[in-house]
């Protein structure tokens, strides 16, 4: 069994704790016992409060862990309290961080391990909102503010509150197998696995919502009708409106072009489709806008840094694909 320790202190963040326990206290070994024992710590193993106001008591204390433990995960969650840490908890940090055979950090809990030295020349990421500031306060770490998690030889950084899961079912899959990793994600109803070079923001998340009614009609059309003409021309007549005024419009209040969004939209699209259908490559290409294989091909290549069918590969199994499919259903074996 792997231990995992998340340390906690106040004002951590409680979605950074609660979102990779849960995920890593769902995983099983092929026997069916615990993949993990995970347990939690502050410096004194007091009570504490989380930014939200819920109230936590540890299952220890840090200072009375004994030196020769061996960890084979230390986790930082984030929070208004990872950036401004308890000098003590700093110390500690530095003095024990080598008994961990893998250290990570969820949001904001990068800004401890900077402040330890743990993060020293390593490529990182954190919460988008924060990225400037970790940059800032630490010039030697190369920062990072789209992907949703990185890793670094032993240590892991990811972004903010909910990408601590995808972190932790990327670990998962690494110690315990690509099945039980999406068996976990399915327990949690988590929508779609996403890799670590996945940008922090879905198409609509990363552009701004328009202020015209025209625009945000037309920003809806395109999310839901991914295979439609959506060229400049056709987009600007449904909102009523010459392309270039369209265009200029349209960049204006989204923040994107016509043609980024589209192309933002509809990976987003194919992505969901091969994770959570069985239609083939063909089949989704189609079905998101790319009309051949070899263009959805080179979008994935480009955006993700895989193919559709890699893609596939890494983040569904067979039998997953079996449960949706009722003629796949019919060809497994009892």
């Amino acid at each position: 069994m792997r231990t995992v320790l998340i340390v906690l202190f106040d004002g951590v963040q409680s979605l950074d704790v609660t979102g990779p326990l849960e995920a890593l206290a769902g995983a099983r070994t092929e026997t069916g016992e615990p993949g993990y024992e995970v347990r939690t710590a502050s410096l004194d193993g007091g009570p504490l409060r989380t930014s939200s106001g819920l109230r936590l008591t540890p299952d220890g204390a840090l200072r009375a862990l004994p030196d020769t433990q061996r960890l084979d995960l230390l986790l930082l969650p984030g929070g208004h309290g990872a950036r401004h840490a308890a000098p003590d908890l700093i110390a500690w940090l530095r003095d024990h961080a080598g008994q961990a055979g893998r250290l990570a950090s969820v949001c904001t809990g990068a800004f401890v391990l900077a402040e330890a030295g743990l993060l020293a020349s390593k490529r990182v990421t954190t919460h988008w909102a924060y990225c400037d500031e970790l940059a800032a306060k630490y010039p030697d770490l190369t920062v990072d503010p789209d992907p949703i998690f990185i890793r670094d030889g032993n240590l892991i950084t990811s972004a903010g509150v909910t990408a601590g899961i995808d972190l932790a079912l990327a670990l998962i899959e690494e110690d315990l197998g690509r099945a039980m990793a999406l068996t976990v994600a399915r327990h949690l109803v988590v929508f779609l696995r996403r890799p670590a070079s996945q940008s922090q923001f879905s198409a609509q998340l990363q552009a701004q919502t328009a202020i015209s009614k025209p625009i945000r009609h037309v920003q809806q059309w395109i999310t839901e009708h991914p295979a439609e003409n959506l060229t400049v021309e056709a987009l600007a007549l449904r909102a009523s409106l010459s392309p270039r005024q369209f265009a200029r419009a349209f960049a204006a209040e989204v923040g994107l072009t016509p043609g980024r969004y589209v192309e933002k939209v509809r990976i987003e699209a194919a992505r969901r489709r091969l994770e959570d259908s069985a239609d083939g490559i063909e089949q989704a290409a189609r079905a998101c806008g790319y009309g051949t294989p070899e263009a959805m091909r080179r979008a994935f290549v480009n955006s993700l840094g895989v193919s559709p069918a890699e893609y596939r590969r890494r983040f569904t199994t067979k039998e997953n694909h079996a449960d949706r499919h009722p003629a796949l259903r019919q060809l497994r074996t009892p």
